[in-house]
């Protein structure tokens, strides 16, 4: 069983070709944890992938068969270094990073810290004017009563905790200079109707990927707005992949 030793995340490799990181919230055990209708999610994404791409998959943070991680020490350092570990373990020296909603902020952070991405795919989540005081807010607005859907992907409600301390963390994190300074080919995506919320909070992702469009592709960034679909097209790998492979096929063009 691939344990990776340092973080204990449970990781799983699917295919060959060039590798990628596909994250949050595709996980690796996507059955055992979601279901077995869930687990289609995961194999759409592998069907459509590993022709072309070695696909990483990890059970992270703290769900399917990887170890526990006390909420207090989710900090973006701490995630950061998981994930590397992972990548290191599994000989991924450099790849693409995929990921969607916390995911994609999981991304953005892993790429400022060290040069090992060939592309950035980041969806649900804006690169400029993301909500990181409002997404705190939400989660401790949340904290002693987690909501139903939420819980699923949690072993305790207690864990819920997790998403205010990696928030917390990233409240003064430079963005803007980092979505400037990226300089491998990088897409920022969201379903045009992906505006949502938590609690009480409205979430604007899709408002505010539309609304930085210009401005991130003035510094080289790629922009998809995809029609028809909200905020769960991460859900919906057979409309999601042929979209980012395009973009990530275009490298080559």
């Amino acid at each position: 069983m691939p344990i990776e030793s340092q973080s204990g995340v449970y990781y799983e490799i699917h295919g060959d070709g060039e590798p990628l990181l596909l994250g949050f919230p595709v996980m690796a055990t996507h059955a055992e944890i979601f279901g077995e209708a869930a687990g289609a999610i995961r194999s759409s994404y592998l069907d459509q992938l590993t022709d072309r791409y070695r696909v990483l998959l990890v059970d992270y943070p703290s769900i399917g068969r990887s170890a526990d991680i006390p909420p207090t020490e989710l900090t973006a350092d701490r995630v950061c270094g998981d994930l590397f570990s992972v990548m290191d373990e599994a000989g991924f020296a450099r790849c693409i990073y995929w990921g969607y909603s916390w995911g994609a902020a999981v991304g953005l952070q892993m790429i400022s810290r060290v040069d090992r991405f060939d592309a950035l795919v980041v969806g649900g989540w804006p690169p400029l004017g993301a909500q990181y005081d409002v997404a705190l807010r939400a989660s401790l607005e949340q904290i002693d009563d987690p909501p139903e859907a939420v819980q699923v992907v949690l072993r305790s409600p207690a864990q819920y905790a997790q998403w205010s301390t990696f928030y917390q963390s990233v409240q003064d994190w430079p963005e803007e200079t980092v979505a400037k300074a990226i300089s491998c080919p990088r897409l920022a995506f969201v379903g045009a109707e992906g505006d949502t919320d938590a609690g009480s909070e409205d979430i604007l992702n899709a408002t505010i990927l539309k609304a930085n469009r210009e401005r991130l592709e003035s510094v080289g960034w790629n922009v998809e707005i995809i029609d028809g679909v909200g905020h769960d097209i991460a859900l919906k790998p057979d409309i999601l992949v042929p979209h980012i492979r395009a973009f990530l096929e275009s490298r080559s063009d």
